[in-house]
C-alpha cells in the first residue's frame, strides 16, 4: 500500500462555523500523506451529526460555533463516542478555554494563528494518544499546578506518604529496621509498621518487589 492510500490515512471531521477557515484547514491537513479530511460541519450539532455518520478517527472543533459551542460537541462526543480523539481549533490564547477543554476530553488545543505550523503535528500527537499543547498552555498549565500546591488545593493524589517515602527508599537500600529506626530517629516498631503499611498500599509481598518498585518510581538506581 502507498502511504497515499486513504485506508491508510487518519480520517478527519473538520467543524468552523467559518467556510474560509474550513477551506485553509483542509488544505493543510489534505496536503498531509497520512492525513485526510472525510467531513465537514458549520456548528457543534453538525459536528455530532457528522461525527456519527462518518465515525472518523479524529475530530478538530472550534471552540466559539452557533448552536453548540466546540466544548459542548467536545463533551458529548467524548461521552458517545470515547474512541474518538479531539483537537480544539481557536483564536483565543485563554486559559480558561483552554482548562475547559482538557476537562472536555480534548487532546490538544491549537490557535489559528499558528495552525499552519502546528496543526498536523497537533494531529499526530493525538492519534498517538499524546497531548498537543502549544508553548502558552504549557506554562498555564505550570502556574496552576504550582498555585494549587501554593493554596494546598489537590495535587495529583500520592500513593505513599513522605515518611512512607523515606522508609521504602532506605528499605531498598538494603538498610534494616534496625538501622533506619537510628537514622529516622524513631522506634523500630514504628519502622515495622511504616513497612507493613508499605507492602498492603502497593499491593507488594516482600523486601525485593518494594526494590522493584524504588527503582521505577526513581527512589535508588538500579
Amino acid at each position: 500500500m502507498s502511504p497515499h492510500d486513504p485506508a491508510r490515512r487518519t480520517r478527519i471531521l473538520l467543524a468552523d462555523d467559518h467556510a474560509l477557515v474550513r477551506r485553509g484547514v483542509r488544505l493543510i491537513l489534505d496536503n498531509e500523506p497520512d492525513l485526510l479530511v472525510v467531513a465537514e460541519a458549520g456548528d457543534g450539532a453538525e459536528a455530532i451529526e457528522m461525527a456519527r455518520a462518518e465515525q472518523p478517527d479524529l475530530a478538530i472543533l472550534d471552540i466559539a460555533m452557533p448552536r453548540l459551542t466546540g466544548l459542548q460537541a467536545a463533551r458529548e462526543l467524548s461521552r458517545v463516542q470515547p474512541g474518538l480523539r479531539i483537537l480544539m481549533l481557536t483564536m483565543y490564547d485563554n486559559e480558561q478555554y483552554f482548562f475547559e477543554a482538557l476537562k472536555a476530553g480534548a487532546a490538544g488545543y491549537v490557535l489559528k494563528s499558528v495552525a499552519d505550523r502546528d496543526l498536523v503535528e497537533a494531529c499526530r500527537a493525538a492519534m498517538r494518544d499524546e497531548p498537543f499543547l502549544y508553548p502558552g498552555a504549557v506554562t498555564a498549565l505550570i502556574r496552576n499546578f504550582l498555585e494549587r500546591a501554593r493554596e494546598g488545593g489537590d495535587l495529583p493524589a500520592r500513593a505513599i506518604t513522605e515518611r512512607e517515602e523515606e522508609i521504602l527508599k532506605l528499605v531498598a537500600e538494603g538498610h534494616s529496621s534496625k538501622e533506619i529506626a537510628g537514622m529516622l530517629v524513631i522506634s523500630v516498631k514504628t519502622v515495622e509498621r511504616h513497612r507493613a503499611n508499605l507492602l498492603q498500599k502497593l499491593g507488594l509481598r516482600d523486601r525485593l518487589e518494594l526494590t522493584r518498585y524504588a527503582i521505577r518510581a526513581g527512589l535508588i538506581e538500579p
